[in-house]
């Protein structure tokens, strides 16, 4: 959550984001831990600084898909997570939207509403699609159904044109589709119950979001086209400033619009949550003081959590593999270095490259990040994808 004063841009203090996850019958309640950190955060604001608070907004991560009444704003399904595969949709998407398009990934939000309306027999009517970031900024201003461009891009949105294109407009499901703004611009002044619970002022407004890697992308301050920010979570995410804009949904790649500009980048599912499933933070320690940065890993690949992966290889039925502990802490730490190599592999030349990388760490202690020398470096053919610069 990102919050605007008169004295500059701030952030609620960190807390252990395990303190906020709720169960329901043996399964994580998402919906209900997310509303609670959220005014948890809220609360978290010194008092003396909420009269302060000019704007409000939110950053989530992108495909994180609610299905909700348009009525009440209440959840009619589970949320699909941002990571979560629906190859089960994939024909029907592939069928409708153009030859490697950004929706034509298994974990596209557009994949995710497809394979949720084929399941859904009664709520079709009154259904509507919202992004995590949106859902969680309508419990501020009340005005169900809008959305951004950044976190629309995955259900089919173009950012060029500023619209959803005509292909998706005109399949059945296109109903349940969000209004879309620019990210930052005002939705409506905060509720009344919650600026006068919380002590906000009178004109404090909420504003459109963004998705959680262009966030951290703005955070590091990387204003220049060929620049380049890792953000290390439980996932990893890549994002390149550049003045041309690449779609290429067989490696995973897409371009989120930033101003003039555009951001291209993946997201994979290897990172901290594939150390966290196997080790804790102590096991992690010691075996981390057991690498030698200057020894190659015996390992030809990198571990994932579950079945699939997004970026580089765009491969909803990839098997994870797994190996002896030392030496599987080393490839996954060593895959981070190689998904950060892969990248402009991945991604065809254009016209800026990246100059450096970012890494923001977080929440994952004890990462290293190790140089493939040359000769263990992966080779990949080259994207023959399309590029197209907005005017």
């Amino acid at each position: 959550m990102l919050l605007s004063t008169s004295k500059g841009q701030s952030t609620p203090k960190e807390r252990e984001n395990t303190q906020f996850l709720w169960k329901s019958d043996e399964k994580m309640d998402w919906v209900r831990s997310w509303r609670a950190a959220l005014f948890s955060l809220l609360e978290d604001i010194p008092i003396h600084l909420r009269p302060l608070v000019a704007s409000i907004s939110i950053d989530g991560t992108s495909a994180t898909t609610l299905i909700v009444d348009s009525n009440t704003g209440e959840p009619l399904w589970r949320p699909f997570l941002y990571n979560e595969s629906c190859p089960d949709a994939l024909p029907t998407v592939k069928s409708v939207a153009p030859a490697n398009h950004t929706v034509c990934s298994g974990s596209s939000t557009l994949c995710k509403l497809v394979s949720w309306w084929n399941i859904e027999g009664s709520n079709k009517k009154s259904a509507l699609l919202l992004h995590q970031a949106d859902w969680l900024l309508w419990l501020l201003h009340g005005k169900l159904g809008v959305s951004d461009y950044n976190n629309a891009l995955k259900v089919g949105y173009d950012p060029a044109s500023d619209s959803y294109p005509s292909w998706l407009r005109s399949q059945p499901y296109s109903q349940l589709l969000p209004s879309v703004i620019a990210p930052g611009t005002s939705i409506g002044n905060l509720k009344e119950e919650i600026r006068t619970q919380f002590g906000f002022q009178e004109d404090c407004i909420v504003c459109a979001g963004t998705t959680d890697s262009i966030a951290a992308f703005l955070a590091a301050r990387a204003a220049q086209p060929g620049k380049a920010v890792t953000s290390l979570g439980s996932t990893l995410a890549i994002k390149l400033l550049s003045t041309t804009r690449i779609d290429d949904a067989r490696f995973g790649v897409y371009s989120h619009r930033l101003d003039d500009k555009w951001l291209v980048g993946g997201a994979s599912n290897t990172g901290g949550a594939v150390l966290k499933q196997f080790f804790t933070d102590e096991q992690l320690q010691k075996l981390s003081e057991q690498i030698n940065p200057m020894e190659a890993s015996p390992l030809d690949y990198y571990p994932l959590k579950a079945v699939g992966e997004r970026f580089p290889v765009a491969d909803p039925n990839l098997v994870p593999r797994y190996s002896i502990l030392a030496a599987f802490v080393v490839g996954t730490q060593k895959c981070l270095a190689l998904v950060n190599f892969i990248q402009p592999k991945a991604i065809p030349p254009c016209s800026t490259f990246a100059e450096y990388l970012t890494n923001l760490l977080i929440k994952t202690p004890n990462i290293v990040f190790i140089t493939f020398p040359p000769k263990k470096r992966p080779k990949f053919q080259k994207n023959k994808a399309t590029s197209t610069t907005r005017k």
